[in-house]
């Protein structure tokens, strides 16, 4: 990934919500994406944003909310991928920023890792950096890849890269081969998941985008009705793994079919050594829709 020549914007306040996906969502508008403070800037041009939030508390109601949501216990620390509910709101001010040349709606999260070096507890204060560098090849367009660190007292405590595909014209290059899981398992224990599942998940993570919270808004958008996110699915299947995953972890997944709502969703875990592969796939077919694998940090 290209280095990010801009400097860090810092957000400050209580960022995202409703008004920052709207603005994000605005360039993807006919007519509107013309406008000054709308319209984008030309990919060639672009080399990288960089947003952060400082002072950022880990609060006990919200870390509750999520783990209740996405099947973790309640303990005094946050669940493995709770800070990337942190880092939403940098991925969306990056997003909405007239300097990135994509707008939100189009963007597919295809891949995402965490590692986590620490457990971070209920009620540390941390402060959250993201950064995204220039698009790089994929065969059906771009991939940006938003790379994010959580870091307490000066020292890094968490850190992801979330991957995302944005469809169209592509830049020049070779396109790496994204992520591969070999001999993923299939069947396993079966989840029925709800039809207001999206925005269950919406409500605790901020990321209210249309095609996870009704058939109406999701048809809108091209798919048939609401999907679940994809980040639901990861942490959904972290949980069922939860006590045996040592506290510095690497957690990878790839993002595969959606999770159309109301579904019923497959998971399966196989353990190598000090290693875990996971699937989460269609009970029908066993087609995946999230393949994943876990490391000791």
């Amino acid at each position: 990934m290209a280095d990010v020549t801009e400097p860090t914007r810092t957000l400050t306040g209580e960022p995202g919500g409703l008004s920052t996906l709207v603005r994000a969502a605005l360039p993807a508008l006919p007519g509107v994406n013309r406008l000054p403070g709308v319209r984008k800037g030309p990919a060639s041009a672009f080399t990288g944003l960089a947003y952060a939030r400082e002072d950022v508390a880990v609060q006990r109601e919200r870390v509750d909310a999520y783990a209740a949501v996405c099947g973790f216990p309640r303990k005094d620390v946050v669940p493995v991928t709770y800070p990337h509910l942190l880092a939403f709101p940098l991925h969306m001010a990056i997003m909405g920023d007239p300097a990135f040349p994509y707008p939100a709606i189009g963007m597919v999260h295809v891949e995402n890792t965490i590692t986590a070096h620490r457990a971070i507890g209920v009620g540390e204060t941390l402060d959250v950096a993201t950064r995204v560098g220039a698009p790089r090849p994929h065969a059906r367009g771009v991939l940006l890849d938003f790379v994010t660190s959580v870091t307490a007292d000066g020292e890094t405590a968490w850190e992801s890269t979330s991957t995302y595909l944005r469809r169209g014209r592509s830049v020049e290059g070779d396109p790496a081969p994204g992520m591969a899981v070999d001999d993923a398992p299939t069947g396993g224990i079966e989840w029925r998941l709800p039809a207001d599942l999206g925005r269950t998940y919406a409500a605790v993570s901020g990321d209210a985008n249309p095609i996870h919270l009704y058939p109406l808004t999701a048809r809108a958008l091209g798919f048939r009705r609401q999907i679940a996110h994809g980040m639901w699915t990861k942490a959904r299947s972290v949980a069922a793994l939860e006590n045996r995953l040592p506290e510095a972890v690497t957690v990878e997944v790839a993002f595969r079919k959606p999770v159309f709502l109301p579904g019923t969703v497959a998971f399966a875990a196989r353990r190598d050594d000090d290693r875990w592969t996971f699937a989460m796939t269609s009970p029908k077919d066993g087609s995946p829709h999230l393949l994943g694998r876990t490391t000791p940090a």
